[in-house]
């Protein structure tokens, strides 16, 4: 059972956390992993675009203000915190929240089709 080897996982070398939506881990079935082996069958280092910036979208995920909206004003990178703007209570407020709490707007998890459909057509043009 994952439940059961969380720790596990999380302690294996290059692995610095597990993706989440909150405090969902989500499960990835076999045939989707396999299309995304093929569409990043390169071994070279990916840069990743820093979706965290003062002026992105976010939306909480977790913690007393799950599901709020708001716009980061400011990133906190040594405290892993960010500071974002959002209505509550009828005011504007700046809240001070967890990094790991924040979803953005468009994030990875809603490209897996797009990536699993471009290497169903590669694969079929090449077969």
């Amino acid at each position: 059972m994952l439940g059961e080897s969380l720790d596990e996982i999380r302690y294996v070398n290059g692995v610095s956390s597990l993706v989440h939506f909150g405090q969902k881990i989500p499960v990835v079935p076999e045939t989707v992993i396999e299309e995304l082996r093929q569409c990043f069958e390169a071994e070279e280092p990916m840069s990743v675009e820093e979706r965290l910036y003062p002026g992105a979208e976010v939306t909480v995920a977790e913690g007393a203000f799950m599901g709020f909206s708001g716009i980061v004003v400011r990133v906190l990178p040594a405290r892993q915190r960010v500071q974002i703007l959002l209505e509550f209570l009828g005011r504007t407020t700046i809240a001070e929240v967890e990094r790991k709490a924040l979803t953005t707007e468009n994030c990875v998890a809603d490209l897996v089709p797009i990536l699993a459909m471009g290497a169903r057509m590669s694969a079929a043009a090449v077969g």
